[in-house]
């Protein structure tokens, strides 16, 4: 299940919105008298403030000296560039191939400490194997019509794999299921499940599965990649959703735990891939 696209950016939007509207009201202006001061439509200053546009830097610099608040503005500019890469569309992301879009992650996982997986689908990223990647990569350029550089994207994943090794954390949850969706064909997912089991015995990575058989307490969600406590990553079909709203972060923090809670660890984690590895015949 997907959540509203654009609704973590719009959230933010109108937190922006608000900050600025105070920032004008304790300058003691209406947003007529600040349109005014700047040259601008009353309409401009009023869909800033109610998160239907985003304002520009010179907006957010200009809107500060109007109201004596130049001591707001890089906060406020940091706020504004982060809300428009939080929707960002595959076809902009990748529009100068895979390898480009994965090497764009790379900052993120040096800096993250604690990586919290949670895939319904498909094995993520930290655990997968070459011919895994390159089979999700491959289907990924067909889908999509971009640039052929599969195999360089590959070289940037296995790479970029090596924090695994360092001193971080990994907590993955995979959903039963995402065993059995055949990727790349039997061979290529015998030896990921095969990997699966390897995986499982580094000492920074915590793999539970949660069995197809359970009762589930839970709706089901959306698969979700967590970053510390700062930023969650969300793919959807037609685009990267990122949310770095400290409620919505806490949100899918406590869902994590919760899904947790139906997850199975150790032996009987191990008898749930063994048995899909046998499932392939």
């Amino acid at each position: 299940m997907e959540p509203p696209a654009s609704s973590s950016a719009q959230e933010a939007r109108k937190a922006l919105g608000m900050r600025l509207a105070e920032i004008r009201a304790a300058a003691g202006l209406t947003k007529r008298a600040l349109a005014t001061i700047l040259s601008w439509h009353e309409s401009k200053a009023s869909r800033f403030e109610s998160g239907t546009r985003t304002p520009s830097e010179r907006d957010l610099r200009d809107w500060c000296r109007a109201c004596g608040a130049e001591g707001e503005v890089e906060d406020l500019v940091t706020t504004a560039r982060g809300i428009e890469g939080m929707y960002v569309e595959w076809r902009k992301m990748e529009r100068h191939g895979l390898k480009w879009a994965q090497q764009s992650a790379l900052p993120l996982w040096e800096r993250t400490q604690q990586f919290r997986f949670y895939s319904p689908w498909l094995v993520p990223g930290p655990v997968q194997t070459a011919s895994y990647i390159k089979a999700l990569l491959s289907a990924i350029r067909d889908r999509r019509g971009v640039i052929d550089d599969v195999e360089s994207a590959v070289a940037v994943r296995l790479e970029k794999q090596r924090i695994v090794h360092t001193p971080r954390t990994f907590a993955i949850i995979l959903e039963e299921s995402a065993l059995y969706h055949r990727i790349g064909g039997t061979e290529v997912m015998a030896d990921q499940l095969g990997y699966l089991l390897s995986a499982m015995a580094l000492p920074r990575v915590s793999l539970g599965i949660i069995p197809r058989t359970i009762d589930r307490p839970l709706m089901p969600v959306e698969g979700f990649f967590m970053f510390d406590e700062h930023t969650v990553k969300v793919e959807l079909v037609s685009a990267h959703l990122t949310v770095v709203q400290k409620h919505e972060i806490a949100l899918y923090a406590r869902t994590f735990g919760e899904l947790g809670e139906l997850a199975v660890h150790g032996a009987a984690a191990r008898e749930l891939i063994t048995a899909a590895i046998e499932s392939l015949g």
